[in-house]
């Protein structure tokens, strides 16, 4: 097993998936040392979801490296970039280091890039997807939708939906692209509907 160093971003809501973009804005100091650093050596960055809110939270297992591609710094010091997911990754272990940032010992998680789903998964998931986002209120441009390869769609959609931490973590964490899709149509089933007394639902 082949091990990977890597400098985390623990941040609640915030997916990246391998193939996909992720545009960060970096202010705080821990952060943007971490992104001088990234950017001095291989300009990764480790995107995970923290179990909790306080500093220095326990990490959930499952998480995605990205690449820097465009960013901007101001005199501040602060970031605007662009991240590029490459691979999921699993923790090992956190590591005990000097830095402002957390590192972790991780392996990469391979993805295989030929799954594809079937007409009658993508037709299904296409119809949940309207329905959701018509019950939700957003306006969606559903030709260049049907442009997108499965990948690109399932992903996509797993990575910017309106649903809580837990829920967005179980979509990151399923291993193959029919099971996230599967696993999406009963979210959208299940965050569409709206409890009469809030509004809201949860999983968690």
């Amino acid at each position: 097993m082949t091990t990977e160093r890597l400098s985390i971003f623990p941040l609640a809501g915030a997916l990246l998936f391998p193939g996909l973009q992720l545009p960060l804005h970096i202010f705080e100091p821990r952060y943007r040392a971490m992104v001088s650093d990234a950017l001095a050596r291989d300009q990764r960055i480790a995107m995970i979801q923290p179990q909790g809110t306080h500093d220095g939270a326990p990490l959930y297992r499952i998480g995605c490296v990205g690449k820097i591609g465009e960013f901007e710094t101001n005199d501040e010091g602060r970031y605007t970039l662009v991240l590029q997911g490459i691979s999921r990754f699993r923790v090992l272990r956190e590591l005990t280091v000097a830095t402002p940032f957390r590192q972790v010992e991780a392996e990469l998680i391979p993805d295989d890039d030929d799954t594809a789903l079937s007409a009658i998964e993508r037709a299904g998931f296409e119809r949940e997807a309207r329905s959701f986002a018509t019950s939700q209120g957003y306006a969606v441009d559903w030709e260049s939708v049907g442009k997108l390869d499965d990948a690109a769609l399932i992903n996509g959609v797993a990575q910017i939906a309106p649903f809580d931490i837990a829920a967005k973590q179980a979509l990151l964490e399923t291993g193959t692209l029919a099971a996230r899709c599967e696993m999406l149509v009963q979210l959208m089933q299940f965050f569409g509907r709206r409890d009469r007394d809030d509004g809201k639902v949860t999983l968690q």
